[in-house]
């Protein structure tokens, strides 16, 4: 009996020959990877796509949320794929960061890819809050919700004094300034449009990291 795995070569080698194109493959996992099929299992979907993408990543590809292939910086062997990876979550390690940081991350530091880890990073912040107060909004909107007001849902001190007023109101600002400054943009540019270097990335994690920690320790 054939298995799957070879059903599923030879289903795909005779399409390409019958088709007479090289792009069978790449429909296929567009086809098996379109984001609608995984509703509900999100963490599946990206357990699937970080393993699709570790083998695009030679052919300079990423595979991403959005259902569209992304041009990324083309990986030569297996050793450098993993040393990029391995070099920036040791940096990330070395800080301390949250650990939904690299949970949310993980697909794109295979490859480098830290315009969307930024992304990543930002949306860890945004479903940590939602997980804890069952709010749907997304953005700025959520982080008003959330922690602004005159009764925050989620209080980083005792909020009593004045002076914890203040510091609740700061860090408002500060979570919707990530939003605004990172997000955003990262969200509706280019890539071409937004260089972000490694040493830029790592800072965004430890901004991203006091937000969430700050959060855990809510009052």
């Amino acid at each position: 009996m054939m298995t799957k795995w070879k059903r599923l070569f030879n289903a795909l080698i005779k399409r390409q020959n019958i088709d007479q194109a090289s792009n069978t493959i790449l429909a296929f996992i567009n086809k098996a990877l379109r984001p609608a099929r995984y509703v509900h299992r999100r963490e599946f979907y990206h357990d699937v796509l970080e393993s699709v993408n570790v083998v695009l990543a030679f052919h300079g590809l990423q595979y991403q949320e959005d259902g569209k292939y992304h041009t990324i910086k083309k990986v030569t062997n297996l050793t450098e794929a993993e040393s990029r990876a391995s070099r920036l979550k040791e940096s990330l390690l070395n800080r301390k960061l949250h650990p939904e940081l690299l949970r949310f991350c993980k697909a794109e530091l295979v490859v480098d890819n830290y315009f969307h880890a930024v992304l990543e990073a930002c949306k860890s912040i945004a479903e940590h809050i939602k997980g804890i107060c069952g709010l749907t909004n997304d953005g700025p909107t959520l982080i008003d919700e959330a922690l602004g007001g005159e009764c925050p849902l989620i209080r980083i001190n005792a909020f009593l004094t004045e002076t914890e007023k203040s510091e609740q109101r700061g860090f408002v600002n500060l979570a919707k300034g990530l939003f605004g400054t990172f997000r955003n943009p990262t969200a509706h540019a280019p890539k071409i449009e937004w260089a972000l270097s490694e040493e830029d990335a790592l800072d965004l994690f430890t901004l991203a990291s006091y937000v969430l920690r700050r959060i855990d320790n809510r009052k």
